[in-house]
């Protein structure tokens, strides 16, 4: 129990080194020969098409730029919101719009080894938080 989430927590954090242009091709020959692939290459395969925006002002207000994913003010400039659930305890949520992207991530705390592996994995990401560029530290009701 406690390697499967220790496995699917290194699939998100490589998933997040890929998106911070590390090799995405590398990752997915080897998370192709893991347990469960199907998951992993799916949510790899939509970071990677999801990283495909670009600098896109705002509409509605001259020289501002902002993550239209968090705004929703044009909806024609989001796309459509990719749910990946392993279970129903752990999912990914993938929401990508013209210039900007949205990651949630929900994973299963069962027993107090996993408590352990995520407040690890969010120690993780908060003392990177500048290097990912996250803005919104809420949660995503989902």
């Amino acid at each position: 129990m406690a390697s499967t989430l220790r496995l699917y927590l290194t699939c998100i954090r490589n998933t997040l080194e890929a998106a911070m242009c590390l090799q995405v091709s590398l990752l997915l020959r080897f998370f192709w020969h893991q347990q469960n692939n199907h998951v992993f290459c799916s949510v790899l395969l939509c970071f990677s098409s999801s990283l495909c925006f670009q600098n896109f002002p705002c509409q509605e207000v001259e020289r501002h730029n902002k993550p239209e994913v968090e705004l929703k003010t044009s909806p024609e400039l989001l796309l459509n919101p990719v749910l990946i659930c392993r279970n129903e305890a752990e999912k990914c949520l993938i929401e990508t719009s013209i210039n900007s992207l949205r990651i949630s991530l929900k994973v299963k705390q069962a027993d107090e080894l996993e408590n352990i592996l995520t407040k690890k994995f969010l120690r993780f990401l908060s003392m990177r938080a500048e290097a990912f560029q996250v803005l919104r530290r809420k949660p995503v009701q989902v």
